[in-house]
């Protein structure tokens, strides 16, 4: 199984022309290792549990020593006890120590370790500063690079990779990858820095943020290569790590499935940074609740419970800045001020599982919803309906058969939208005053949709990043194609002759990675039925 789900371009120049390489000190050793040890307190905890019986203690339904191995209790106590002087169980899980009688740690008894201050003088080192040379050079990205990064899963491995976009080279290869402790659902970038690098707010970084199916959200830096831990981690894990005091994180330590104002309990659905208030993350998850982080404390700053069932989006208003709009499975989207949690917020309803949400970014006035029937709704935030069952949109659109698993609005081209779906077809749509129209559909051979981006550079407007289920991720240049080009005109050069259509995969031994793209529908007017809300 290989698959992307998820997506998010880095604008050009945010990335360090040298990332660095990962390095551990004295203060990243004690980091890793109270982590570590958290980890491992866990799991004791949960063994000394499941020994004694306590199937409260470990909150877990219908847990009992006979499910985990009913032969032992059929022995006598007298067997039980032979294996017990013969193995030396009783003392299995004792903390090890060394021949001075202090305890072993994961990264015990390193700072004694002897060291040279140039690996030159080093007699065991054998690469000289030559070959970091050259690895130094592989790792740059150039100011007219473009960083993407993908959430992926591959053979039960989740990961991420991080890509480097070339495009006047037409070149795209996988720069640094990331290992992940569960299936990654979301990835949001951050150019706020974050966690041991946060000294201060006004400053910029290079950061993602990924949510995935456990309940906490890993921040890290994509300026470093080959990093072991997040630089941050918001959730319970991240407070249980930040506590010293040890019986505060044992009652921490246990896993609540409660919703509660805190963190999230279940899995990380979406996540949204707001680009003015650059130190506020806002996040959706299947707990059914809204959280808003506070990226300087690294601590959940208020809860909301706007949704009975899952919330699945969540977008910034680029104007009203403090508005979030969030949408969920208990089919409405809610506009509501964050500053003001307590006041009564408005509510659109759809006829299906909302998909995704996002608003206009050239008129803040508009949003849009996708649904897991195959719709696309244009709302008008001014005409909020006096009940949710009274929704009228100002247009609605068929775009696909089946449910619209990915949307993007072009920030830089307005009215370029594009569509993705489980019938592995992308759709680019134009919107104007008279409404959408499709210009052009295409299976460009990634599965199904699971995610389409932009590019955010007006350099790169037009390089839309689409993966999906086959775990390939492509760049399509749209501006290559006829009917973009035509419906576009005021934004694409013109060119002589016939324009080969470009789609720029990883390198492959077996095949080009510039292939030409199968016509599938093209300039397909008013194609998929949208219809005015505005007629009676």
């Amino acid at each position: 199984m290989s698959m992307i789900t998820a997506s998010a371009w880095v604008p050009r120049g945010a990335a360090a022309i040298f990332p660095t390489k990962y390095e551990i000190d004295e203060d990243e050793i004690a980091r890793i290792s109270e982590l570590a040890k958290l980890q491992l307190e866990d799991a004791r905890e949960g063994l000394k549990a499941a020994k004694n019986g306590e199937s409260d203690a470990m909150e877990v339904e219908d847990f009992s020593l006979e499910r985990v191995n009913p032969v032992n209790l059929s022995r006598s106590k007298g067997e039980i006890d032979d294996d017990l002087n013969e193995y030396d169980l009783d003392h299995y899980d004792s903390d090890p120590v060394d021949e001075n009688g202090d305890p072993l740690a994961m990264f015990g008894n390193t700072s004694s370790l002897a060291y040279y201050k140039s690996s030159a003088d080093d007699p065991y080192i054998t690469l000289k500063d030559g070959d970091d040379e050259d690895e130094k050079e592989e790792l740059q990205v150039l100011a007219t690079d473009n960083m993407i990064v993908a959430a992926k899963v591959e053979d039960e491995v989740a990961h991420l990779e991080i890509y480097v976009y070339e495009d006047e080279a037409d070149n795209l290869y996988v720069h640094h990858d990331v290992m992940l402790p569960a299936i990654p659902l979301c990835v949001e970038w951050l150019d706020v820095p974050v966690g041991k690098s946060a000294d201060n707010l006004d400053s910029k970084g290079n950061y993602v943020a990924v949510g995935t199916f456990d309940p906490d959200i890993e921040i890290w830096d994509l300026d470093t290569v080959d990093s072991l831990y997040p630089d941050a981690i918001l959730g319970q894990s991240g407070q249980a790590s930040q506590s010293q005091n040890s019986h505060e994180k044992k009652k921490k330590r246990k896993k609540s499935k409660k919703a509660n104002d805190s963190y999230h309990v279940d899995a990380i659905l979406s996540l949204a940074i707001n680009r003015q208030h650059r130190n506020l993350l806002a996040s959706t998850s299947a707990d059914s609740t809204v959280k808003l982080w506070d990226l300087t404390t690294e601590e959940c700053a208020q809860s909301y419970s706007y949704h009975t069932d899952k919330v699945c989006s969540a977008a910034w208003n680029v104007h009203e800045t403090t508005v979030l709009l969030t949408g969920s499975y208990d089919r409405t989207v809610i506009a509501a001020d964050m500053r003001a949690p307590n006041t009564k917020v408005p509510k659109w309803q759809v006829e299906s599982d909302v998909e995704t949400v996002m608003w206009n970014p050239h008129d803040a006035n508009y949003f849009f919803i996708t649904s897991e029937s195959g719709l696309v709704y244009y709302h008008d935030l001014r005409m909020a309906p006096p009940t949710p069952e009274a929704s009228r949109a100002v247009w609605k659109l068929q775009a696909h058969d089946d449910a619209v698993s990915s949307f993007d609005v072009n920030t830089v081209i307005p009215g370029f939208l594009v569509t993705g779906s489980n019938d592995k077809e992308v759709k680019l749509w134009n919107v104007q005053a008279t409404g959408p129209s499709m210009v052009v559909s295409r299976n460009i051979g990634v599965g199904k949709v699971f995610t389409t981006k932009f590019a955010p550079d007006p350099e790169v407007a037009f390089r839309l990043a689409v993966g999906g289920s086959k775990g390939a991720l492509q760049i399509w240049d749209t501006s290559t194609n006829a009917a973009i080009r035509a419906a576009f005109s005021s934004r694409v050069a013109p060119v002589q002759g016939d324009l080969e259509e470009k789609l720029i995969g990883l390198d492959d031994d077996s095949s080009d990675s510039h292939e030409e793209i199968k016509p599938s529908e093209e300039n397909g007017e008013n194609q998929g039925g949208w219809e005015s809300m505005n007629d009676d």
